[in-house]
């Protein structure tokens, strides 16, 4: 089970840290990422995890802005989101593999076998 928190409404330019605690089984050996998904839009890739080599991978919009990370003592993975614009509002999910993905797999909603429940982030002008 995947438990995220942390949403709300901000200002353009201003922060949020998602967390993404996990239960049940350990987000260590497999892959995970934020997905995001906009009013009619379809459920995006926002940035990804692998585990062992730590390697990130973000979407071009948030590049700079967006930190994703683990805390494995915690078994939690987070994204601190900087300087926010009204373009990133959607809500953030949290998403965790048993596999260690590369390629066009960590994009890809299949790949991740389990999913928290979402959680509203807001960024007015």
């Amino acid at each position: 089970q995947l438990q995220a928190s942390g949403g709300g409404s901000v200002e353009t330019g201003g922060s949020l840290t998602l967390s993404c605690a996990a239960s049940g089984f350990t987000l260590n050996s497999g892959s995970t990422a934020w997905f995001r998904q906009a009013p009619g839009k379809e459920r995006e890739a926002v940035s990804s995890n692998r585990p062992y080599s730590g390697t990130t991978y973000y979407i071009e919009s948030v590049k700079g802005r967006f930190t994703i990370s683990r805390d494995s003592a915690k078994n939690t993975v987070y994204l601190q989101m900087n300087n926010l614009k009204p373009e990133d509002t959607a809500v953030y999910y949290c998403a965790a593999s048993r596999r260690n993905l590369v390629g066009s797999l960590r994009y890809d909603t299949t790949s991740y076998t389990h999913w928290g429940q979402g959680t509203q982030v807001t960024v007015s002008s």
